[in-house]
């Protein structure tokens, strides 16, 4: 089916765009991951909507969207979910190190991800430089337990999404969903989430207060999920629809920097997550306190 008819309406440019409904962003969405749109007005989309920018209204109608379409995982335990899709560029990703650190805390983790850009170290290198796999198929997570999805695994439909940037260069919606959505059975997961400008900030706030979703959200590092090793930033959780903040940002001059591997390839970095999970290394004070926000917002 043609979409033609919504880039009409988002393709104005800047000024004449018009928003689409919360209705109207499903629909579309759902034409683009099922496949039925071409390349050109995959594209067209893409940069009409990179133009205008999303409203939390279209923002949530794309979450219907994908949330229809997800293959789920499994799981009955008190779950966190990691997005995990910028990678390292100057500094170790330590997302997997999150995740690891959270399971120690008797938590389900999911993790999920794909190299949107093929200059940097992702988790999933890391991961697997630390002897695990990432999941072929949807499977079911345990308490203590964490995996790794990849996108493709989860709705191969969002996958061409995020590859389109790949030929044109520019985000589009899809690297904003994939911070936003729930890929598990259980709607009360916690969904940790990231932004690296303030506009983001601002927006996807607004989506989690819409959709009432279970959020905790925070300026990660480079792009990532996980706090900055050197400097706690604010974090905010969301539970129905409510902004609670329950980190405030660390403010001043650093006095003491932690002991972080120099070089940031995935076995260098896998390294150091064993060291610090063994208790060799000790744990980077904000994802410390990371942890603590985490467990303080599924108590909530």
């Amino acid at each position: 089916m043609s979409i033609s008819h919504y880039i009409k309406e988002i393709g104005r440019g800047r000024d004449g765009a018009r928003a689409l409904t919360r209705e109207q962003a499903t629909d579309l969405m759902g034409h683009i991951l099922d496949g039925t749109v071409s390349d050109l007005e995959l594209g067209a989309f893409c940069i009409a909507m990179r133009i205008k920018g999303e409203t939390p209204q279209e923002m949530a109608g794309f979450l219907d969207a994908t949330h229809k379409r997800l293959k789920k995982i499994q799981t009955q335990s008190p779950v966190v979910v990691l997005p995990s899709y910028n990678g390292a560029r100057k500094l170790p990703v330590l997302t997997p190190l999150l995740a690891h650190l959270l399971a120690r805390e008797g938590l389900a983790v999911v993790m999920h991800g794909t190299a949107t850009e093929s200059t940097r170290i992702t988790s999933q290198a890391v991961l697997l430089a630390m002897g695990q796999q990432a999941l072929t198929q949807p499977t079911t997570v345990q308490a203590g337990e964490v995996v790794f999805a990849p996108t493709e695994v989860l709705c191969p439909g969002l996958q061409r999404l995020l590859d389109v940037r790949r030929v044109v260069g520019l985000r589009n919606p899809a690297h904003s969903l994939v911070k936003l959505m729930n890929p598990t059975n259980t709607p009360d997961a916690l969904l940790v989430s990231s932004y690296t400008h303030p506009e983001y900030a601002l927006s996807m706030a607004a989506t989690f207060e819409l959709t009432g979703a279970r959020a905790l959200l925070l300026r990660g590092t480079e792009g990532e999920v996980v706090a900055d090793a050197r400097r706690t930033p604010q974090m905010d959780a969301f539970v129905r629809g409510i902004r609670t903040p329950l980190v405030p940002g660390q403010a001043g001059s650093l006095h003491k920097l932690p002991e972080l591997p120099t070089e940031i390839d995935a076995a260098s970095t896998a390294r150091y997550t064993q060291a610090v999970l063994q208790g060799a290394l000790p744990v980077p004070a904000p994802l410390t306190a990371q942890v603590k926000a985490v467990l303080q917002a599924l108590a909530r």
